[in-house]
């Protein structure tokens, strides 16, 4: 079953929500920044605890991220353990990936090319 929605968090990002057999594909658009943290972790927390939290966010529109943009990944990656589930990171552009690379989060939380081998790895 595939469910969609979609939100406009504020001027600078988009988030768009699809669920694909259990798995929570999240496309986002613009920046992530200090702006948008609080709104972002809120739209990313799973609705339901009880079961395992597969998310993949799809980066490859993000144009901006700082660290309130980690903040929010380590603190989705936290949430999904805890419920016995993962995430996992598609298409981060170069300066996404820089970040997430220098801080080293690309070596806790998995990172592939394209949102479709983020969904079967």
């Amino acid at each position: 079953m595939t469910e969609t929605r979609k939100a406009t968090l504020s001027g600078q990002l988009s988030v768009a929500h699809t669920l694909r057999d259990g798995v929570h594909a999240v496309t986002l658009h613009g920046e992530i920044d200090h702006t948008v943290k609080t709104q972002l972790t809120q739209a990313l927390q799973p609705t339901d605890t009880t079961t395992p939290f597969r998310i993949v966010l799809d980066l490859s529109g993000v144009t901006f991220m700082d660290s309130s943009g980690i903040n929010v990944l380590v603190t989705l990656h936290q949430t999904a353990i805890r419920t016995q589930g993962w995430l996992r990171l598609a298409a981060p552009p170069e300066a996404v990936q820089r970040v997430l690379h220098v801080v080293g989060l690309d070596g806790v939380i998995p990172c592939h090319p394209t949102l479709d081998q983020a969904l079967t790895a």
